[in-house]
């Protein structure tokens, strides 16, 4: 189905999509407790003609089982959510890159174990060998562009591309981690690895990709977009919150760089690459079976994440997945391959979760084979146990990760612990009186606190579902005074970042004036620190006690050097 413009059409989708869901209720069944009704309910906040939504398909042994769309591809002409509307999916375009590079590796054209410099000799040698292998695992430990080109000051709907790409990597005279030692989700990995597919081929990744996988798998609907001004047909338009609230804004990327992102397409042509995974037309089992292992770093540990792929599992059933999220569009595609059955989720608005709803569509489908959530460890946002405003005010206060230089401050409201990441808020529901679980935040999340020595505040752990667990330390408060703050004030510069930053001091409090940084108060975490949401600020003083530079991080860029402006 496509999506439909004038209200007669409508009708005629209206009688069609109620054929279709009497078809998939099951003999005897109501229609009401089909599964497709209950697929339905899911989306149910979007299902209407004045916001944004998203499109969903089920696949079951090769074949589409149920599809719709809920919502408005663009809400200027009315025009409807359809299976076949096209989507930017973001980050989940990274297996397509990841196939890209297996089949030149097939090929003879290059070897996973290259030396990333020998096709990329812009990548400065920073003492440690940096393979192909390890960009597609994310542990290169190479800073994310896409993070450095918001430090210089680009937003999303400004124009970048390739060079711009390369020179901010290029720039970079230090990695996050020597290479395979850790793994940090960075874009500019699979970045580099486009580019290492028109090196290699002499062929653009939108045409490498066109010629050995979409053509040949029939997905007409989809394409890897390098070109900014590219007409799309059936391309929804991406939709983020208006800011202060009250509607919705157009939230549209001009980027052009390709690999880490960039592919549009349908969850209707996505059932054709779903299904390579079981019956390969590009590629065959071999390959397939290299994609899915998973990475390993260089202690042994044997990742989660393997080739633009992420292999876990959700309730007890293995997944393989990926998720997306670019401008105002957000994406999901989750496969239980054991049970194949797969569950496509596109969306065209910020505020979305399409990897949660998917959750719950894989839910209503196979249900009765996952274990329980409490057996699984999801949560329940139900209090397993009471604690008293005392008790969690012994561990309220804040933390600050040592890796990531990142501050959680926590507080007792109303009798809950609160949680402030500096990028969003949500509360803890204790399971035991040690242990938590994460309610509204925007993604699973487990906390425990771990017991220090007797009138010390516990360490904090944090472990977000599918990822590494996350080690805070208890911080000592700190409440410069104005005339404190004041030593920080100026501008500073970097020789890895095109743009100063200008610290400034307002109110009795410091700000940063940068482009696209949030214009708020940065926040006092330890001497010397500061957090701004995700970033970290940590200054330096020379021989006098003077603030002569600081060093900054954030979630996938570690320990940029500043210096003062003379």
């Amino acid at each position: 189905m496509r999506p439909f413009k004038s209200s007669a059409v409508e009708s005629v989708w209206i009688v069609f999509a109620a054929v279709a869901l009497c078809r998939l209720a099951t003999a005897g069944e109501p229609a009401s407790t089909s599964p497709g009704a209950r697929a339905d309910s899911i989306f149910e906040k979007w299902d209407r003609s004045n916001s944004p939504g998203c499109a969903v398909a089920v696949y079951r042994d090769g074949k589409i089982i149920y599809e719709r769309g809920y919502g408005m591809a663009n809400l200027e002409l009315g025009v409807r959510i359809g299976p076949q509307t096209v989507f930017d999916v973001g980050s989940t375009s990274k297996q397509f890159t990841s196939m890209s590079i297996l089949l030149l590796s097939r090929d003879g054209k290059l070897s996973l174990d290259d030396d990333v410099r020998k096709f990329l000799p812009e990548i400065p040698d920073y003492g440690d060998r940096i393979t192909i292998r390890h960009l597609l695992h994310h542990t290169s430990g190479i800073r994310d562009y896409l993070e450095l080109l918001m430090l210089e000051g680009f937003r999303d709907e400004d124009l970048t591309d390739d060079d711009d790409a390369l020179k901010v990597i290029a720039r970079q005279r230090a990695l996050n981690f020597r290479p395979g030692d850790e793994h940090l989700y960075s874009n500019s990995g699979y970045f580099l690895l486009s580019v290492i597919v028109k090196r290699v081929s002499g062929k653009s990744l939108r045409e490498f990709a066109e010629e050995r996988i979409f053509g040949p798998l029939g997905m007409i609907h989809t394409q890897v977009n390098d070109d900014h001004q590219r007409i799309i047909p059936n391309r929804a338009t991406g939709y983020d919150e208006q800011e202060g609230g009250g509607g919705f804004a157009i939230s549209m990327s001009d980027y052009e760089q390709t690999g880490d992102g960039a592919v549009l397409t349908s969850v209707e042509d996505l059932l054709l690459w779903d299904r390579n995974f079981y019956e390969p037309i590009v590629g065959d089992r071999a390959l397939i079976d290299e994609m899915l292992a998973p990475g390993k770093l260089n202690s042994g540990e044997v990742l989660e994440y393997a080739k633009g792929l992420a292999v876990d599992e959700y309730r007890g059933l293995k997944t393989v997945s990926h998720g997306g999220a670019w401008a105002g569009y957000r994406a999901e595609l989750l496969r239980f391959p054991e049970q194949k059955l797969s569950v496509a989720c596109l969306c065209n608005f910020g505020s979305t979760d399409p990897e949660a709803m998917a959750q719950k569509v894989a839910e209503v489908y196979l249900g009765e084979q996952m274990k329980p959530m409490e057996e699984s460890g999801e949560a329940t946002g139900k209090p397993a146990v009471t604690l008293s405003p005392a008790d969690l005010s012994k561990l309220a206060g804040a933390y600050r990760n040592p890796k990531t230089g990142t501050v959680w401050m926590l507080t007792v409201e109303d009798g809950v612990l609160q949680v402030d990441t500096g990028s969003f808020n949500f509360r803890l529901v204790p399971a035991s009186p040690s242990e938590f679980r994460a309610q509204d935040a925007p993604v699973e999340i487990d906390v425990a606190f771990v017991a220090a020595a007797t009138g010390q505040r516990p360490q904090m752990v944090v472990q977000p579902a599918g990822r590494d667990k996350r080690f805070f330390d208890p911080l000592d408060p700190w409440a410069p005074t104005a005339a404190a703050l004041a030593q920080f004030a100026g501008s500073y510069s970097s020789d890895e970042i095109g743009t100063a930053f200008r610290f400034e001091v307002a109110d009795g409090k410091l700000y940063l004036r940068h482009r696209t940084l949030p214009d708020r108060p940065l926040r006092p975490t330890t001497v010397d620190g500061f957090n701004l949401g995700p970033l970290s600020f940590t200054f330096t003083r020379d021989s006098k006690k003077r603030a002569d530079g600081f060093s900054l991080s954030m979630g996938r860029v570690k320990n940029i050097t500043f210096r003062r402006a003379l």
